[in-house]
């Protein structure tokens, strides 16, 4: 039996491993932050560039055992608060003034882009949790997605790793691209605006790539692309549902997982789009989300096992680079036919 004098200890041994597993995905974000300030790297942003770090980290320096559940932590529940103070980026008033082909565009962007990077992915044979999240990912917005979709479909964290880093390095491979083709499109920035956020992965993408049109192009690319993270919200909880309906045994089946979260960040969009929020407190709450979700990768990147993303991770790209083909497709022919052009 363990005394008390030996148990109160091992508890503290125990919080402050814990509390230096979150510190380290703390310097880790601020970092990626930092880093994301620089004239390429900004490209790549504060969440693609934490999941790196945190790989980087794990290969050259190891992390101890005993501080993952604080790690663990950063990447679960912390994920859950960023993602709901993300809404404040929303404002529902600017999607509803762009009218309807702004989320027409948004809607079937995604819609056909989750069928087709799902589709490829299992034709693949890659596993079913990482071909949704890759799928979400390349559709929806990037890593922040597929962190969302990932326990709703319970993916392990190697999964979720793997998938995040999939559609980060797509996301800024594309980006690169489209600001090489700018010139060559012929469309004007309003419509390249258009183009850029309907179809990129991150909203550091799209801005990144919009940026050579100016900003008009910039604006636009925001507006359609956080149009895309709204619908974030019925993709969950679609998901959700589909994924109950995945569980063995009768008594799982009729429970529908309620991504609360996700409803959490609707929320906040709305309180933004009230308009009572000063602007300043609004960038901060912004700015402390992304702090929060760039903990949550970084976490990630420390969970990642070199083996397995080599041995998992070369088909989830291969459906999503040609699924981003797909998507970069159909988003220039929706921006002519629907009217941007």
């Amino acid at each position: 039996m363990i005394s008390r004098e030996s148990a109160a200890p091992r508890r503290k041994r125990n919080t402050n491993a814990f509390m230096l597993g979150i510190g380290l995905t703390l310097i880790l974000s601020l970092l990626a932050k930092g880093l994301s300030l620089l004239p390429f790297l900004s490209i790549m942003g504060q969440l693609v560039l934490a999941i790196i770090l945190g790989m980087i980290y794990k290969a050259a320096v190891g992390v101890p055992e005993s501080i993952m559940p604080g790690v663990g932590f950063s990447n679960k529940k912390l994920l859950r608060f960023g993602i709901i103070l993300l809404g404040m980026r929303l404002n529902l008033v600017d999607i509803a003034h762009a009218g309807p082909r702004v989320v027409l565009i948004a809607a079937i962007n995604i819609t056909v882009t989750i069928f087709v990077v799902y589709g490829l992915a299992r034709l693949f044979k890659v596993d079913r949790p990482l071909a949704l999240l890759t799928a979400c990912g390349t559709a929806i917005c990037g890593a922040a997605a597929v962190v969302a979709i990932a326990p709703l479909i319970k993916a392990r964290e190697q999964e979720t790793a793997v998938g995040a880093a999939t559609v980060a390095i797509l996301g800024t491979l594309f980006t690169l691209l489209y600001v090489g083709l700018y010139p060559f499109l012929g469309l004007t920035p309003s419509a390249y605006g258009a183009f850029a956020g309907g179809t990129l992965h991150e909203v550091a993408h799209a801005i990144a790539a919009a940026a050579p049109g100016g900003k008009e192009a910039e604006d636009m690319s925001v507006i359609v692309k956080l149009t895309r993270v709204a619908l974030l919200v019925p993709v969950s909880l679609c998901v959700g549902y589909w994924a109950s309906r995945k569980q063995e045994g009768t008594a799982q089946k009729s429970k529908i997982q309620i991504p609360w979260f996700v409803l959490g960040f609707l929320l906040m969009s709305g309180v933004n789009s009230l308009g009572i929020i000063p602007h300043a407190v609004t960038a901060q709450i912004i700015n402390l989300a992304y702090i929060l979700i760039a903990m949550a990768m970084a976490g990630l990147g420390l969970n990642v096992d070199f083996a397995f993303f080599r041995r998992n991770g070369v088909k989830p790209f291969a459906a999503g680079a040609l699924g981003s083909v797909v998507l970069a497709g159909l988003g220039l022919l929706l921006v002519h036919v629907l009217g941007f052009a």
